[in-house]
């Protein structure tokens, strides 16, 4: 095998990297506050990522292994990275008028950006503990970053204190859960991990004290997992960070790093520990239900759109988990890749429909401005009739209603819980989404039947053309996913299949 061969599945990461390292050097020579170069440099090199992605899809096949098996090239890979290429594309249109008025349009924005997009590449290639935390701490350092990227916000700042100590407190309960089936296992590597629990749990006598200690360090390890899914009762610092961070930096911790997470929890749990699935999937149960009755009911009271969309994210983020806690039923592994795949097919509708709703906000925004209050959409309908159906189209979408893609979403996962037998969890994931439904039907009521208010938006709404036609592509991706969701709900089940558990 050539030195070519070896590095040439990991050609995106090395792509991305040396891009992001030319653009930062690219930058220091801009002196435009437009930063026009900056920003089409940062598109061209995403779109190179995506075309190398696509050929490393192509040339490579697929579940291939390099760097003595810490990195691992699959269809679920490739698939969570080619999400998260137009996540950080689309995020990228979306903030730059925004940042523009408020004069925090600069090279760190763009350069932390694609280094925290890199750490989620290696995060969803992980196939180690190595690997897999290496990423982590390089996405999160990054955000933590960007969170207090206006330094003179006490808001911002304090937001990303928060983030930041609660962040490090994570990653050490994940460290010490890895420690522990490092111990128990004797690798590293995902695949080893794997093969010894299955040994461990098949032998005899001698290897009943194993057990415990490897279901305590998955204790950790899924404490660790749901924290960075922003899953209760692990979920305290979503509401803050959210609230804190300018609107731009909330919209990209809304969508790129839930795809990693969501990986990570995939690697971790279903490439790793796929024999303890009886014993995760019931802590699975418990964030589930804990996530979507602390979402749904807290966000009711929230008169801070960024606040309810946290709250709606921990929601959501619940939906997800009921997915991934369907896939083993009395030891019957059967209904796996269908039950993953419709967990994977939820969280990239989720990433589309948090995307598109906080670019709403941006879009809403004005120098001097910031749309976050429902207030402020009050009779968003007379202003701009097109933009107020985008936004009642992701709203209705994120409440689950027909015809968009999150009701399919919803109801994929609510046939995987019942598939697996959970039918009282189905019972409560409905009850509690028809609570939910409230507060996003109440933006809807107060654009179309409140009455128009002096507000700084104006009397209509302008922007960019390529953020208006981008915003309305985004509201109607969700129709067109809703009406015909087949397409990409089988390739996120044929992605999850290359996975080997």
């Amino acid at each position: 095998m050539t030195p070519g061969d070896l590095f040439l599945p990991a050609l995106p990461e090395i792509v991305l990297l040396v891009g992001a390292c030319v653009v930062m050097l690219l930058d220091l020579q801009v002196r435009t506050e437009h930063r026009a170069g900056t920003f089409w440099a940062a598109q061209a090199l995403l779109a190179l990522c995506a075309l190398s992605t696509a050929f490393v899809q192509l040339g490579t096949g697929r579940g291939l292994y390099l760097f003595n098996g810490m990195f691992v090239v699959d269809a679920f890979a490739n698939l969570m990275k080619f999400t998260a290429y137009a996540a950080t594309s689309i995020a990228l249109v979306y903030s730059r008028q925004y940042l523009l008025d408020r004069g925090l349009l600069r090279g760190e924005f763009v350069t932390l950006l694609l280094f925290s997009l890199l750490g989620m590449m290696i995060m969803m290639s992980a196939n180690s503990f190595l690997t897999l935390y290496l990423g982590l701490e390089l996405m999160s350092l990054c955000l933590y970053a960007l969170v207090a990227l206006n330094r003179d916000s006490a808001t911002s700042t304090e937001a990303a204190m928060k983030y930041f100590v609660l962040g490090a407190l994570s990653s050490g309960l994940l460290l010490y859960g890895m420690s522990m089936l490092y111990g128990a296992t004797g690798s590293l590597d995902f695949r080893e991990i794997s093969s010894q629990t299955r040994i461990l749990l098949s032998a005899g006598p001698e290897a009943v004290p194993m057990r415990p200690f490897l279901v305590f360090g998955l204790v950790f390890v899924v404490a660790g997992a749901a924290f960075k899914i922003g899953a209760a009762p692990f979920h305290m610092w979503i509401p803050d960070v959210y609230h804190g961070a300018p609107t731009p930096v909330t919209l990209i911790i809304g969508s790129g790093p839930k795809l990693a997470a969501f990986a990570m929890a995939v690697r971790l749990l279903v490439n790793g520990l796929f024999d303890l699935a009886i014993d995760w999937q019931q802590m699975l149960v418990v964030l589930a239900v804990l996530s979507m009755g602390i979402g749904n009911i807290a966000a009711i009271a929230q008169s801070n759109i960024k606040r309810m969309l946290a709250y709606s994210a921990i929601a959501h983020m619940g939906f997800m988990l009921l997915g991934l806690l369907s896939g083993v039923v009395g030891g019957n592994r059967l209904n796996a890749g269908d039950a993953y795949g419709t967990a994977l097919f939820y969280i990239i509708v989720y990433t589309i429909m948090s995307l598109g709703a906080f670019g709403m906000l941006l879009f809403c925004s004005r120098a001097g401005f910031d749309c976050e209050t429902l207030d402020d959409m009050r009779g968003l309908a007379k202003r701009s009739p097109w933009y107020a159906f985008v936004m009642m189209v992701l709203m209705f979408s994120l409440a689950g209603l027909p015809p968009t893609a999150g009701f399919y979403a919803k109801l994929a996962v609510l046939s995987s819980a019942v598939a697996a037998g959970q039918v009282w969890l189905a019972v409560v994931a409905v009850v509690l989404s028809l609570v939910g439904a409230f507060y996003y039907l109440r933006i809807v009521k107060l654009m179309y039947f409140d009455e128009m208010r002096d507000s700084p938006m104006g009397s209509g709404l302008e922007g960019p053309a390529g953020m208006r036609a981008l915003i309305s592509a985004n509201g109607l991706a969700l129709l067109v996913l809703g009406l015909f969701p087949q397409w990409l709900m089988t390739y996120c089940v044929e992605a999850v299949q290359s996975l080997r558990f």
